[in-house]
């Protein structure tokens, strides 16, 4: 995805104020670096969608038959410990870890950072930028990250403590310890 930044040094939104502007324009997407930045990201073409519909339909499943956590899709935002605001393309998070959160939290922007979350990189995004906030997740408390890249057939597994591990043309990947028993088949991601 093609990414445009505005700096925002001389307005200053509270979340609330971002909350507004996010809510008053459903047709894009928003995020916030941790320096307050305006990230307005364009919606994925068909291809993406897709993928990423497969990916999140395959986390819905495990989460309702697992029953320990929750998941969410592309549209989902976060505030994370750093102060930025991010939108996995899906993203999980244990119930335990869920229900500190008050109503209100749960309902906006929630301020917790996911244990786990996946990227689906399309044409248009920046590897360089992705792999940046694959780090600032893990910085913030998500234990396993996934990077998908299509494009190459690759997939840069992030987890906290670790090097950044790639696999080449994987053809399953495995939930490890953070999603027990849950394993993602990649077949229709690379075709």
């Amino acid at each position: 995805m093609t990414y445009f930044t505005l700096d925002l040094d001389s307005i200053e939104l509270s979340d609330e104020q971002f909350f507004q502007l996010c809510a008053n324009n459903k047709d894009y997407r928003f995020e916030r670096n941790a320096k307050g930045d305006l990230i307005i990201m364009p919606p994925t073409g068909g291809e993406t969608g897709n993928k990423n519909a497969r990916l999140t339909a395959r986390l819905v499943t495990w989460t309702d038959e697992d029953g320990t956590g929750i998941a969410f899709d592309s549209s989902t935002c976060f505030k994370l410990p750093n102060g930025a605001n991010r939108s996995p393309d899906a993203s999980w998070i244990p119930l335990e870890k869920w229900n500190t959160l008050t109503t209100e939290q749960k309902q906006k922007f929630s301020p917790i950072c996911p244990d786990f979350v996946v990227e689906l990189r399309s044409k248009t995004d920046s590897l360089k930028s992705l792999q940046e906030k694959m780090q600032e997740y893990i910085a913030n408390g998500t234990r396993l990250a996934w990077l998908i890249d299509p494009l190459t057939k690759k997939v840069e597994i992030y987890r906290t403590g670790k090097e950044v591990e790639i696999l080449d043309c994987p053809m399953t990947l495995s939930g490890e310890d953070v999603l027990p028993n849950f394993t993602l088949n990649l077949s229709k991601i690379w075709s």
